[in-house]
C-alpha cells in the first residue's frame, strides 16, 4: 500500500508517498481500509519534531473507514463495520491495522468523512468543556483559534451548553464564519486589543476559563483575560510552545489555575474513549454541532495541507482522501 512517511524532521517537504508492506492483523487488531484520513496540528508537531518520535515513522492521528480483516480473537468488529479511530499514529496511509481498544463504531447519521474530520477535534473539544473546565450555563468563556478545528465545534457545543462565547481568529475574514458558529463575540488577535476587549465585555471580571490553542502567541494574553481563580487551558501550540514563565505570575494575576491537557490523557481505555466518542457522536447526530470539512486533499498531497495550516489560511476541518 501507499502511505506518508518521514525520515527527518523538518517543515512540509520532509513528507514522502512512499510504498509500505502491511502485515495481515494480528491478535487484538483489525485491519482499516481508510476512506478518510483527519489532519491536525498535533501531526505537524510530530513533523518537526517538538513533540519527539522515533524515526523513521509515518504521520497522522485519526482516520475512518471500513473494517477489511480481523485477528485473532477480535469479537468486537467485523470486515463491512465502518469505524474510526483517534490517537494512533500512522493514518496518513491508505490502511492500517489497529488495535480494537482503540476503535469506535460510527452510527447511523455519522459519515466516515465526518467522523475523521472530528473525532480527534471533538473529542478534545468535549474533555476541554465537560472535564478539564466544566463549563456551566450563563458563563462566558474565552475560545481561542475559534474558527478553527476544535474551535468550531467548541464554540456549537458551548453555546448549546448555555455559555456566552468569545471567540478569536486570525484575520477579518474568519469572523462571520466564528459568529456562525456559536460565538457572541468574535475578536482578531492580529488587530485588536483583544485582552482589553474582553475584560470590556465582561464588566471588569474576566472570564472564568481560557481554552488556549495557540500557545506562545497568546497565552500571556489569555492570562490577563482570567478572573480570579480562573484557569488556563493551553491544549495546543500552533504559534509555538509557551515560553518558561515564573510561577509566580499566576498568584499575581488572582490565584489562577493552569493545566496542559491532552486527549490521551482523557480517553485511556476502551471505556473512556467510547464515552467520550459516543457523547461527541449524540450531538452531531442531533444536529447540535455541524462538522464543517472546509479543505480536501489527496492523501498524497499531504505536504500542501500541511502547508496550508501554518499558513493559519484554513478554517473548519481538513482531511485527506486515500
Amino acid at each position: 500500500m501507499k502511505a506518508i512517511r518521514i525520515q527527518q524532521t523538518g517543515g512540509p517537504e520532509v513528507l514522502e508517498w512512499v510504498d509500505v508492506d502491511l502485515p495481515p492483523p494480528g491478535p487484538g487488531q483489525a485491519r482499516v481500509r481508510h476512506t478518510a484520513v483527519g489532519v491536525n496540528f498535533i501531526d505537524t508537531y510530530h513533523r518537526t519534531g517538538l513533540y519527539k518520535l522515533p524515526l523513521p515513522t509515518g504521520l497522522g492521528s485519526e482516520a475512518a473507514g471500513i473494517v477489511e480483516a480481523v485477528g485473532p480473537g477480535v469479537t468486537d468488529v467485523k470486515p463491512g463495520d465502518h469505524v474510526a479511530s483517534a490517537g494512533i499514529l500512522g493514518a496518513y496511509s491508505e490502511a492500517s491495522n489497529i488495535p480494537v481498544e482503540r476503535l469506535v463504531k460510527l452510527p447511523a447519521g455519522v459519515s466516515d468523512e465526518a467522523a475523521a474530520a472530528s473525532l480527534l477535534k471533538g473529542m478534545t473539544a468535549q474533555y476541554l468543556l465537560k472535564r478539564t473546565f466544566p463549563v456551566t450555563p450563563g458563563q462566558t468563556i474565552l475560545l481561542h483559534a475559534a474558527a478553527g478545528g476544535v474551535g468550531l465545534i467548541a464554540a456549537q457545543w458551548a453555546k448549546h451548553l448555555g455559555c456566552t462565547v468569545i471567540g478569536t481568529v486570525g484575520s477579518d475574514d474568519k469572523v462571520a464564519l466564528a459568529k456562525d458558529n456559536g460565538c457572541t463575540h468574535v475578536l482578531n488577535t492580529r488587530k485588536d486589543d483583544w485582552a482589553k476587549r474582553v475584560r470590556e465585555i465582561t464588566g471588569g471580571a474576566g472570564v472564568p476559563v481560557v481554552y488556549d490553542s495557540i500557545g506562545k502567541d497568546t497565552f500571556m494574553g489569555s492570562l490577563d483575560c482570567l478572573a480570579v481563580r480562573g484557569m488556563m487551558v493551553t491544549y495546543g501550540n500552533a504559534s509555538g510552545a509557551v515560553p518558561a514563565f515564573e510561577p509566580g505570575i499566576l498568584s499575581a494575576k488572582g490565584s489562577l489555575f493552569l493545566t496542559r491537557p491532552t486527549l490521551a490523557s482523557y480517553t485511556r481505555n476502551k471505556k473512556e474513549l467510547q464515552e467520550t466518542a459516543d457523547d461527541l457522536f449524540a450531538v452531531i447526530a442531533s444536529g447540535v454541532v455541524k462538522i464543517a470539512i472546509h479543505q480536501r486533499f489527496a492523501l498524497k498531497d499531504a505536504r500542501a495541507a500541511h502547508e496550508a495550516l501554518h499558513s493559519r489560511n484554513t478554517t473548519g476541518a481538513t482531511i485527506l482522501i486515500p
